[in-house]
């Protein structure tokens, strides 16, 4: 198995090497190890796709900390590339469980991680400017110094505040409180994401694959997105195809959907465990 420091060290050298990269969301050790044969280069965790999988929905609070962190421990072990976590607001409304869960997700094995600034209330969803950042700022100081990338989430456009400026403002503080990537999901447009890339100082991180405009990896890279991830999506185009499959065996009585399914011996060679070190 490659060593964490090796993994840190390669996270880390893909976002300060020139262009734009994919790091997509496996949802379980094995859809970790078939796109760890692909090719990509880092993979992440879904909190939505791990919902999905336990037949919960994809709000916040639905899947518990320790359900996150044992799914990450789950895909870090199935796969040698590194790996970064949804660790969703944190878990908690103080700095300190930003603190606890950064340090919790450095023990298993994750060289990576977000924290968004939702509050998981309603009516409120949002956590007021001064309390985002210290939130951060404890985060950012629990893994100063160790193999650890945070990334600092502003979800402004998810929750009903589509505030280019405030979100922008937002993400400038999580970098000055020591965030090593700022991710702010929901923006509507190219001009907005190349107007955000521009006024951070830090790799910005975009997720594609949810509803809405779409655009190429190139376009984004033209916009100055240093990171691109996928969310829940992949997870959801399967449960397209299983959906797919079982109403074509319900309403028309065939089983043509096989023909794309991928094969027994396919799937049972990807589901090999990385190699031991020699």
């Amino acid at each position: 198995m490659t060593s964490l420091i090796h993994k840190y060290e390669k996270f880390r050298d893909l976002h300060a090497r020139p262009g734009t990269f994919v790091m997509p969301n496996p949802w379980n050790a094995g859809t970790a190890r078939m796109l760890g044969s692909l090719g990509f280069e880092a993979l992440a965790t879904t909190s939505a796709g791990l919902a999905f999988a336990i037949g919960q929905r994809d709000s916040q609070g639905a899947v518990s900390r320790d359900q996150i962190l044992e799914n990450a421990r789950d895909v870090t072990k199935a796969t040698d590339l590194p790996v970064s976590a949804d660790l969703e607001n944190g878990f908690g409304i103080p700095p300190e469980a930003c603190a606890e869960t950064i340090s919790q997700a450095m023990a298993i094995g994750l060289v990576g991680g977000s924290i968004e600034d939702t509050t998981g209330n309603a009516d409120a969803p949002i956590h007021d400017f001064e309390l985002s950042v210290d939130r951060v700022r404890a985060a950012a100081e629990t893994c100063e110094n160790k193999p650890f990338l945070l990334t600092a989430r502003a979800e402004n456009f998810l929750y009903g505040n589509p505030d280019l400026k405030d979100t922008i403002a937002r993400l400038q503080a999580y970098a000055e409180a020591g965030a090593d990537v700022l991710y702010a999901p929901g923006l509507p447009d190219l001009q907005s994401i190349t107007t955000l890339c521009r006024e951070v100082d830090k790799p910005v991180n975009v997720v594609m694959g949810l509803s809405g405009p779409t655009w190429s990896l190139e376009e984004l890279s033209n916009a100055g997105v240093k990171r691109v991830s996928v969310g829940g999506s992949f997870a959801r185009a399967a449960l397209g195809a299983m959906m797919r499959a079982a109403c074509e065996v319900l309403d028309q009585g065939t089983f043509t959907y096989a023909d794309e399914a991928i094969g027994d011996a396919e799937a049972a060679a990807l589901m090999a465990p990385p190699s031991p070190p020699g």
